[in-house]
């Protein structure tokens, strides 16, 4: 088996699939998928790519202007430029890749419209556009020669010795040693250190915590964005998202009374920002004293509506739900993560050749909430920048060493129940309005939990570095906060 690489990847999300089709065919790369190639957050993705693409009525300077003001003018400003001004590149990449955007009647590609959008400049594929970018990502890769894929591979362990990257990586039972000139983080987000979440069950923020053990700056972990309109249904801990582009087609937002009430709380009404909208449900659930919200697109064309959502129709019908008469349950959860491991332009982390993209980075673009949309194209714009990155700064003469990670005997397995304490009590400290109690509260026994992990003699295995992941991420979040 060949443990030295050029580029090691870790993640199989759009990100890190991007970034390894735009390193040059003649670099040895390996990609690691902690569970199956397909399950990743990206493949969740519903709503489409936000581009100034063949423009007809938009401009950068308005979609700019959308990201700022969703993000709270907190944003990075070059890294948003980067963002808007690359959009379009990448757009006509992924065509020529063979990604089915919608199209209208004539031909031209289908646009629709977003929260937080002022023109229609969401690109998609029916309301699937990450499992279609995906999946043709995926094919592309698997057709190259130069590159290994790798799945049920868990990370470790990153350590830098020599100018060389040593990953101890999880395969089954056996840790193996791998080493890179090169590493890229694209592992995605921390959704699972919730009790709801729109995430996949590898949103464990395991990246993130071992690129801050390996010196890389972590930054703005605070920054969480919490979706309006997650699938009411408290029996799961995976809630299904009923997308942005639902209320962008003219969805209501209906409170246990049946009445509309997001006049009272913004003039952009059912499409101000997912921030805005998600702090509106919780007020008005106060108000109302009542947790029953609903979306209601009835008044729509059946058969557009049939023809426009056909996965997020089918989903609804699996719960006796038909969208096209009857209204649906829904209230916020957690969704996506702004902060991440900090990069500079280039997607490069403090640690020098090591690289992060996609959600589990902090590109600066989102501010401290994203813009519906941008989520897809950031991990193309600063995976595709991590790759020019790499190939013009790669030493190919940099000897691998011979570094191998030791590893304890006689260990024993973490104690049952960590990560569900870790999960209650971040739902109860800091959701969409934080309560500062709780956190405070929270913050102590998640310190001790960290610091149990971190000096306990426990086996190294998924359970463990997931636990570790979660509670590591949730004591950033909330130092952060309090």
């Amino acid at each position: 088996m060949n443990t030295n690489y050029d580029v090691i990847i870790a993640g199989t999300g759009v990100g890190g699939l991007y970034t390894a089709l735009n390193l040059p065919e003649d670099m040895n790369i390996l990609i690691i998928s902690k569970r199956e190639l397909i399950l990743c957050n990206s493949s969740l993705a519903q709503g489409g790519v936000a581009a100034v693409y063949m423009p007809e009525d938009d401009n950068i300077r308005l979609h700019t202007n959308d990201t700022l003001i969703a993000g709270g003018f907190k944003n990075n400003p070059d890294s948003v430029n980067l963002l808007v001004t690359n959009a379009a590149d990448e757009m006509a990449q992924l065509i020529e890749l063979g990604v089915d955007f919608d199209r209208n009647p004539d031909g031209s590609l289908s646009r629709t419209l977003e929260g937080g959008h002022c023109r229609r400049r969401i690109f998609h594929h029916k309301d699937a556009t990450g499992y279609e970018l995906t999946t043709k990502l995926q094919a592309a890769v698997l057709e190259r020669k130069n590159i290994t894929v790798m799945e049920n591979t868990q990370l470790c362990r990153l350590k830098k010795t020599d100018g060389i990257f040593a990953a101890d990586l999880l395969m089954g039972d056996e840790h193996i040693t791998f080493r890179c000139r090169n590493f890229v983080m694209a592992t995605g987000g921390i959704g699972r250190i919730y009790d709801y979440t729109t995430n996949s069950a590898i949103a464990t923020g395991d990246g993130i915590v071992i690129a801050g053990e390996a010196g890389a700056q972590i930054k703005n972990l605070s920054y969480i964005q919490f979706h309006p309109t997650a699938f009411a249904d408290h029996e799961k801990r995976e809630c299904f998202l009923i997308s942005e582009s639902v209320r962008g087609e003219g969805a209501y937002l209906l409170n246990c009374k049946g009445e509309r009430f997001m006049h009272e709380y913004d003039e952009r009404l059912e499409l101000a920002p997912r921030d805005v909208v998600s702090h509106a449900i919780i007020m008005e659930s106060r108000k109302q004293e009542s947790n029953e919200f609903y979306l209601d697109i009835t008044h729509k064309d059946p058969d557009f509506i049939r023809n426009r959502f056909p996965m997020i129709y089918s989903k609804l019908l699996e719960h006796g739900i038909d969208m096209t008469k009857d209204r649906i349950p829904i209230y916020p959860c957690h969704h996506y993560l702004m902060g991440g491991i900090n990069v500079n332009i280039n997607s490069e982390t403090s640690v020098k050749g090591l690289y992060a993209v996609g959600e589990c980075s902090h590109t600066g673009v989102h501010g401290n909430n994203r813009l519906a949309s941008n989520s897809l194209l950031e991990a193309l714009v600063f995976g595709h920048q991590a790759a020019r990155d790499i190939a013009v700064k790669l030493d190919r003469q940099l000897p691998f060493g011979d570094f191998e990670f030791e590893h304890t005997e006689n260990t024993e397995k973490i104690p049952a129940g960590i990560r569900t304490e870790v999960r209650h009590i971040m739902q109860k400290s800091y959701f969409v309005i934080p309560d500062m109690h709780e956190a405070v509260n929270g913050f102590q026994r998640i310190s001790e939990l960290k610091n149990m992990l971190e000096s306990g003699n426990y086996t190294v295995d998924r359970d463990y570095i997931e636990a570790k992941a979660i509670t590591g991420c949730a004591y950033l979040i909330l130092k952060e906060v309090i």
